[in-house]
């Protein structure tokens, strides 16, 4: 088992953060996408501006996921009024892990998650949630041995392309 260490990202980060966001995303999901759309998001949803605002936001935290120095992988959550919805303030969202495929046999996503779970607990969270691509089983089985639940569904736009996300939950209280 390698060393895998957690470190809470920063603007000091933030063309690693780029780095390691696009390159996860396109490996999970360009084979599944138009080349425009692909396209599209990878540049306006991981832009410098955008994740400068994301990272500068006190209700929103990155962390990386590190083998040795490399960043392998990076987990986001949001809190409050940052929440993509919901906005319970008794709520955390996981709203993004992503690990690079060469690594996803080596548990980095297990833990992330776990970090995820230890500032819910912190921060006295009823519980958390997520949204994730109903065409992602493999995320979506992560999630259920973890004890999350389905309790909704909602859109996500990638391009001009409408999918449908699951939500669910997984109550700390």
């Amino acid at each position: 088992m390698e060393n895998i260490s957690i470190q809470k990202a920063t603007l000091e980060d933030i063309e690693q953060l780029q780095k390691i966001g696009r390159e996860t995303f396109f490996e999970t999901f360009s084979s599944s996408n138009t080349e425009e759309n692909m396209k599209q998001y990878l540049e306006e949803g991981f832009s410098i501006e955008k994740l400068t605002d994301e990272l500068s936001n006190e209700n929103s935290e990155f962390y990386f996921a590190l083998s040795e120095t490399k960043v392998i992988g990076y987990l986001k959550i949001n809190f409050g009024i940052s929440q993509t919805e919901l906005k319970d303030e008794k709520a955390l969202e996981i709203e993004r892990i992503y690990v690079l495929k060469e690594f996803h046999s080596k548990k980095v996503g297990q833990i992330l998650y776990e970090k995820a779970i230890e500032i819910a607990n912190r921060k006295n969270s009823d519980y958390v949630w997520l949204g994730v691509w109903e065409e992602n089983p493999r995320a979506i089985s992560f999630y259920k041995k973890n004890g999350f639940v389905e309790f909704d569904k909602h859109i996500f736009r990638l391009g001009d392309d409408e999918q449908t996300d699951i939500m669910m939950k997984l109550n700390l209280q």
